[in-house]
């Protein structure tokens, strides 16, 4: 492998192991020229996943598309990008498991939106408003109320009554 400071074409592997859930393995390098160390990570080579947008187009499965959703979704929250990475890999797992090379946005939002729903409440709302495409309050507060399981109509009659 080429060296990312000085371009030397070889180095040697200090180290291997399994990286992301065994999906990758993480080879420490040495370059044989300059002697600078550097981390590179192999992956195995899919098939080519297709994602069918809302309007027909077709363009290939992206994961940092869908992590910088989760980033947006997750700004100034207490998480973790390792975390994020984590949803992203098992978001890509499930679409991958499901579907033989096309997939839906419909279901990969989804498969977002339930991982996110048990990570952060907040996020969640962030992530749904965008991706529902709420266009007024009343689609955004039926969202919660889905959420809540129903309580936020409850709790916002139940002050419009006083309390009562």
């Amino acid at each position: 492998m080429r060296c990312p400071f000085c371009g030397h074409p070889d180095s040697r592997v200090l180290d291997s192991r399994p990286a992301r859930e065994g999906v990758e393995i993480r080879r420490r390098r040495e370059c044989l020229a300059c002697r600078r160390r550097f981390t590179s990570y192999e992956r195995v080579e899919e098939t080519t996943l297709w994602v069918v947008k809302k309007d027909g187009r077709r363009e290939r499965f992206d994961r940092s598309k869908i992590l910088r959703g989760l980033m947006t979704a997750c700004e100034k929250r207490p998480i973790a990008v390792d975390r994020l990475d984590s949803i992203v890999d098992a978001v890509e797992r499930h679409v991958r498991d499901q579907h033989a090379d096309e997939v839906g946005t419909e279901t990969i939002g989804e498969a977002v939106m339930t991982s996110l729903e048990r990570l952060d409440e907040v996020a969640y709302v962030r992530f749904a408003s965008v991706y529902r495409q709420f266009t007024d309050i009343e689609g955004f507060r039926r969202e919660l109320e889905k959420m809540l399981g129903g309580t936020a109509r409850n709790d916002s009659q139940s002050e419009k009554n006083g309390g009562q």
